[in-house]
């Protein structure tokens, strides 16, 4: 039969490990939270961006040359965009 000492020191372990094992979790589920809120921000972040590029775009006068200047616009012309700079 044990003696009442060893047993003391099982259940120490045993509440030291159990109590550890709670503090571990939190620690990790903070962190991970943290994370996604991070993740949430940038998301954010990143729509709002976009959308003042977009209204930068929507409320940018018109060139007084007529020539688009705008690569990614579908009526973009190289060549007399290339002889206006010029």
């Amino acid at each position: 039969m044990a003696s009442s000492g060893v047993n003391v020191l099982r259940f120490s372990a045993l509440g030291l490990g159990v109590a550890y094992g709670f503090y571990h979790q939190s620690a990790i589920t903070a962190a991970d939270k943290l994370r996604e809120n991070q993740k949430l921000y940038e998301h954010k972040q990143s729509l709002i961006n976009q959308a003042r590029q977009e209204y930068q775009k929507k409320t940018a006068p018109p060139s007084k040359s007529g020539v688009v200047s705008d690569p990614s616009d579908p009526k973009f012309d190289l060549e007399s965009w290339l002889k206006s700079v010029q």
